[in-house]
């Protein structure tokens, strides 16, 4: 019987409204194809920049899964490539994306999946995941994930007092976009000064377009806002959080795991990750030692 060995291919697909994903495909050595399939694989969405640019859990993660004979695919959605600055990034469109990796694998002859979400990719997941009745999706990690991305950017503006300040995006958003938000004609990319960080520096400055900020992060996007829809997941969950995370509040993942006990969702753990902020591989050893026993537990040898 043959060995199945070691790969890291890159892929190209479309999803069923015409945009094109790129995604890395990792998986370690397998005694056979049949162990390639039913060993768990995980599929790694990113936060704001996008796998292949951002560093930190989109770049280290897959080859720290590798070493521990774990699958990974590493997929860039239309979130990616700056896709909010670029107006391509819209939230309630990028499911299909994860879709269409689900589908992808599927085909393949993966059985055994599950969805790990980063930052802005934890929130993206959890919509994927209450339209999802795929039974090959056995679970999902969220790392970092808000509990409303909406509300947690009007908190952030306030506390750094930003020009302009939310409620004025609002006013701005609803004036450019019209009655009809799908309407790409009048959109406009603008920026928020002091948006993560009371200075005018630029790494402080915050950059999306009207629409992208509208599907995302304005009091309408109600598909952003996580924790009124988590009760809705079924599969088992782990959250990993930073424990001091800078950007995420450590309360936010404890709320939301109580919403899913109060609902029902039993399998849910959540994982503070020492000496970590936003980005637990901060603290590879800890985050990878999670994520992995947490699997472990689901694929009983």
């Amino acid at each position: 019987m043959q060995k199945i060995t070691k790969q890291r291919n890159l892929l190209t697909f479309t999803t069923s409204d015409g945009f094109e994903v790129n995604a890395l495909l990792v998986t370690p050595n397998f005694g056979t194809e049949s162990e390639l399939f039913e060993n768990p694989i995980i599929i790694n969405v990113h936060g704001v920049l996008g796998n292949f640019l951002a560093r930190g859990t989109p770049q280290i993660l897959p080859p720290a899964l590798l070493a521990k004979g774990l699958s990974t695919l590493s997929i860039n959605t239309r979130l990616g490539f700056l896709g909010q600055i670029m107006g391509d990034g819209i939230f309630d469109k990028s499911d299909q994306d994860i879709e269409e990796s689900i589908k992808v694998l599927v085909d393949m002859g993966f059985k055994n999946i599950y969805i790990l979400g980063y930052s802005l990719g934890a929130n993206l997941s959890v919509y994927y995941t209450t339209k999802s009745k795929d039974k090959n999706i056995k679970g999902l990690i969220l790392e970092g994930c808000s509990y409303s991305l909406p509300e947690s950017q009007k908190k952030r503006l306030e506390r750094n007092n930003s020009i302009p300040q939310y409620e004025d995006i609002y006013k701005r958003a609803r004036q450019i976009l019209g009655p009809d938000p799908r309407n790409e004609i009048n959109d406009q990319i603008f920026i928020v000064y002091r948006a993560w960080g009371d200075t005018f520096n630029p790494v402080d400055i915050e950059m999306f377009t009207y629409r992208t900020w509208w599907y995302m992060r304005s009091p309408e996007a109600i598909f952003a806002k996580t924790c009124d829809l988590i009760d809705q997941v079924k599969v088992p969950i782990l959250f990993i959080h930073g424990e001091i995370d800078d950007v995420v509040d450590p309360t936010e993942p404890k709320d939301l795991m109580d919403i899913l006990q109060k609902k029902g969702n039993k399998e849910v753990e959540l994982v503070y990750i020492p000496e970590a902020k936003h980005d637990c591989m901060e603290n590879p050893e800890a985050t990878i030692a999670a994520i992995t026993d947490w699997i472990s537990k689901k694929n009983p040898s």
